[in-house]
């Protein structure tokens, strides 16, 4: 594990690059167990013992920290990405209970609003697995208990029982979500930060089980090389994703919202799609714009991006306009100030 983490992003201290958020107190805790710091519970197969303590870290990290000055905070925002971002859906409102009551606190999830979706053949492999980590680490005794299907997808049915203002960053064609990962490691083999990548990705849309005999690999590769049928399935899971969040669209008074119609996955840490020059944009406004629009109650932010291909400003993880960035997406972060 390097024992340095790069602050860039909604994290940095560039006030040029993040002036929203550029001096407040920053943590960014480490991802460490597996299921969004939620996990508390035993496993024992007979020959050893599994502890998953994930729930007990993050009470522990809290607590560490409120003495630090997270208790006189005036404001906060929790924040994460990928299982960060799940982990914010998780403990939004749990959060806010530790803080002052005249505290502004809101919540960040950036690439964490996982569909409970049927892959291409019509399973439901992610909800299969998401049931049985969900019951390894018994996480569900740490979900809402007004929501009875949090055990498949927390984050799509918990959302409308979380109390706490929340903005979702999202892309409608997630690439963990709707794409084997696998192609941007052969893509970028050389990088050494892709040695670990594929392991991390357990995908919704097309696993390796629903395509055996690998129809998609030139798709998954590069969009432009998709197949009419094949961009009439991605454009139905966009519409799926869409259609997931318009209780939230319609009906959210104090949430924000940005989706556009990038294949990327994590767009906060990174500077350049952050507030770069040519950072993404949805209706000409950055990301950065956006969260901090809806932060300070500058103005409404429910920003949609039209379908692929429209969107000339993506930073893809595959294909078209495709280059790596350095991806940190299980780590989580909050800003204190």
């Amino acid at each position: 594990m390097d024992q340095m983490e790069p602050f860039s992003g909604i994290l940095s201290n560039n006030a040029s690059r993040n002036p929203d958020f550029y001096n407040w107190n920053r943590v960014k805790i480490r991802y460490c167990d597996g299921a969004s710091f939620a996990g508390n519970s035993i496993f024992d197969n007979g020959t050893s013992l599994l502890y998953f303590r994930g729930q007990r870290i993050w009470e522990a990290i809290i607590l560490d920290l409120l003495p630090k000055g997270l208790s006189n905070a005036k404001k906060a925002l929790l924040g994460g990405c990928s299982a960060g971002g799940l982990a914010v859906f998780l403990h939004c409102d749990n959060f806010a209970t530790y803080l002052p009551t005249n505290t502004s606190v809101k919540c960040f999830s950036d690439a964490g609003f996982f569909l409970d979706a049927r892959d291409i053949m019509l399973n439901n492999t992610m909800r299969a697995f998401y049931k049985n980590l969900t019951s390894l680490q018994g996480v569900v005794d740490n979900m809402d208990k007004n929501c009875t299907k949090s055990e498949y997808y927390p984050e799509q049915y918990a959302l409308p029982y979380i109390k706490t203002p929340v903005f979702i960053l999202n892309t409608a064609y997630d690439v963990y979500q709707s794409v084997l990962l696998f192609a941007v490691v052969e893509k970028y083999k050389a990088n050494k930060f892709l040695t670990w990548f594929t392991g991390q990705f357990h995908h919704i849309l097309v696993p390796t089980s629903a395509d055996p005999h690998g129809v998609w690999n030139h798709c998954k590769i590069n969009p432009a090389e998709c197949s009419p049928n094949q961009i009439d399935i991605l454009q139905g899971f966009r519409l799926e994703m869409l259609n997931a969040l318009r209780f939230f669209i319609e009906y959210s008074r104090r949430g924000g919202l940005f989706i556009n119609s990038c294949f990327a996955h994590c767009q906060s840490e990174s500077e350049d799609t952050w507030s770069g020059a040519d950072s993404p944009r949805v209706n000409n406004k950055t990301i950065a714009e956006a969260v901090g629009d809806w932060y300070f109650g500058r103005r409404d932010t429910m920003e949609i991006d039209c379908a692929y291909p429209c969107d000339n400003t993506c930073h893809n993880l595959i294909g078209l306009r495709s280059s790596f960035r350095h991806y940190n997406g299980t780590s989580r972060f909050k800003h204190l100030t």
